[in-house]
């Protein structure tokens, strides 16, 4: 199960690196962004990153760590960061921190380029969506009729595959692959068609269906590059010329590319560094990401701030970028799924996001607005442990926002004798319906779930994979850990006998049911 805030996952090892330069600046929006705020606007925002960083879990009874941002990047061995911080759709704040590469005096600012991992995928998104508007595509047209260079191929859950543009940013198309492998400087770059065919030099398997479209969601960056090869063949322009275009010109993000390898003459990029804050890549310093819609976007601070800033007013009906109901579109979930047209989508009410991280390698990134208020969120990193830190700056961030989102998690301490009757093996029951699933079947790659006891905690274990702890917050009720936008929530049901014969497990309006299996019974020895 995945609960991180990336699309996939990394481990949480964290090191000790001491930054020699320490480099803040506060630097304009861009085009269709509107004007920056005052000064002041951003004074609790700098507070924030001087002392605000924090888990997003704590006991009852744990103070918050006022953790600063110099600390928690030396904590995690990340370089350098980039923020950008919206408040009533403006960008407010817009700075860089420590430095492009180890070692040197090569200072981050909110220009410097980062590869930005999935992310890529929701300008992706902005850019089909732009031919939506223009009537050169449509959503729910068989993409096999756009496609002239490659097919959809047939298989045992799809004899005539009739995929949409829908399914495939909303990640329930029935296609394979969810993410792709880096390429190092000196390694070959596969065509398109070559990454969809699984041929060499493609790294990936073939993107192909699996399971029924639109029965269920998962994620599929293989779906990404279909859509990104319907752009292409359409309009017969690589997709760099059509973002530029659609995306990147309208909202003045002057500084994005998804050319690959990013070329030397842009200056002011970000290079990679692994889990111990070393450089890696050599001698260039950074990877290339060929499967462009799906994870080859370079973009900085400043430009991506710009581009939530513009999503938000598109929705608001204040920004012409998208019509308005089709920016509605873009931000409300496909069922079973809990992504949008592009964006992944949680909350209500002013609490309502859009949210989407990204991961590739050496670099880690996440954005975020809310699409009520106009508040949201850029962070960019050079860094392999950068997820960890990204979430301890939303944290920060949105404690100083004010507005009462991603509150601090307090959970409880419970005996163990209100534990042990957990402890067992649970089995899904797939009769419950698939509507109900909703997204988080898409979590479960096995049918069980085993749970047992140590050091006073539950812990759960998903197959054969690795367990993990749950956090209590009462006497039936769990969090896995990670960031709200991803934690389940599990509640151990106790029927009227007192004995606990289910689990539930919720995220946001999704939910499974698993079952206690018997245990077997031992016979007596003759």
């Amino acid at each position: 199960m995945s609960h991180s805030l990336d699309s996939v996952p990394s481990p949480s090892r964290p090191h000790w690196h001491r930054t020699t330069l320490w480099a803040t600046l506060l630097l304009a929006g861009s085009a269709l962004a509107e004007s920056p705020a005052a000064p002041d606007a951003a004074l609790p925002i700098q507070r924030a990153l001087e002392q605000g960083l924090r888990p997003s879990m704590l006991k009852v009874e744990e103070p918050l760590p006022g953790w600063s941002l110099q600390q928690r990047m030396e904590h995690y061995h990340v370089p350098g960061v980039a923020i950008a911080v919206l408040k009533d759709g403006k960008v407010i704040h817009a700075a860089g921190f420590g430095l492009r590469e180890a070692d040197s005096k090569d200072a981050v600012d909110a220009d410097t380029l980062f590869s930005v991992g999935s992310i890529s995928k929701v300008i992706a998104a902005a850019t089909t969506l732009r031919q939506v508007a223009a009537g050169k595509l449509d959503l729910d047209r068989d993409v096999n009729t756009y496609l002239t260079s490659w097919k959809v191929p047939a298989a045992p859950a799809a004899p005539h595959p009739a995929l949409t543009l829908r399914m495939l940013m909303s990640h329930t198309s029935g296609l394979t692959v969810w993410g792709f492998e880096d390429y190092q400087p000196n390694e070959k770059l596969p065509t398109l068609v070559q990454t969809l065919d699984g041929v060499k030099p493609a790294k990936n398997d073939p993107v192909r269906i699996d399971f029924e479209p639109g029965t269920l969601m998962r994620y599929s960056g293989g779906g990404v590059t279909v859509e990104q090869l319907v752009l292409e063949d359409t309009q017969r322009k690589p997709l760099e010329t059509l973002a530029r275009a659609e995306v990147f010109q309208p909202i003045g993000m002057r500084r994005s590319t998804y050319v690959n390898p990013v070329p030397v003459k842009l200056g002011n990029i970000a290079k990679a560094h692994d889990r111990k804050g070393q450089r890696v890549a050599l001698p260039r310093g950074y990877e290339s990401f060929p499967e462009q819609a799906a994870s080859g976007l370079w973009t900085s601070a400043n430009d991506l701030g710009a581009f939530v800033a513009t999503l938000m007013a598109s929705y608001q009906g204040k920004n012409p970028y998208l019509p308005r109901p089709l920016a509605v579109q873009m931000m409300t979930e496909v069922s079973p799924s809990h992504f949008g047209l592009g964006p992944r989508l949680a909350g209500d009410g002013p609490g309502r996001v859009f949210h989407h991280g990204g991961s590739n390698d050496s670099y880690r990134a996440w954005m975020e607005g809310y699409l009520e208020t106009g508040d949201g969120l850029v962070v960019l990193t050079n860094g392999t442990n950068g997820s960890q830190l990204a979430t301890e700056i939303r944290n920060a961030v949105s404690d100083a926002l004010g507005r009462g989102n991603n509150p601090v998690l307090r959970t409880v301490t419970l005996p163990a004798s209100a534990l042990s009757d957990f402890t067992g093996t649970y089995r899904w029951d797939k009769s419950v319906p698939g509507e109900l699933a909703g997204n988080i079947g898409a979590q479960f790659e096995a049918d069980t779930l085993e749970f047992s006891t140590a050091n006073g905690m539950v812990m759960a274990k998903e197959g054969n994979g690795p367990a993990f702890p749950l956090y209590a917050l009462t006497p039936t009720r769990f969090v896995t850990p990670g960031d709200a936008l991803f934690q389940l929530r599990l509640e151990f049901l106790r029927n009227a006998h007192g004995a606990v014969k289910a689990v539930r497990v919720d995220r946001g309006s999704g939910t499974l049911l698993f079952r206690r299996e018997a245990a077997p019974v031992s016979k007596p020895r003759p």
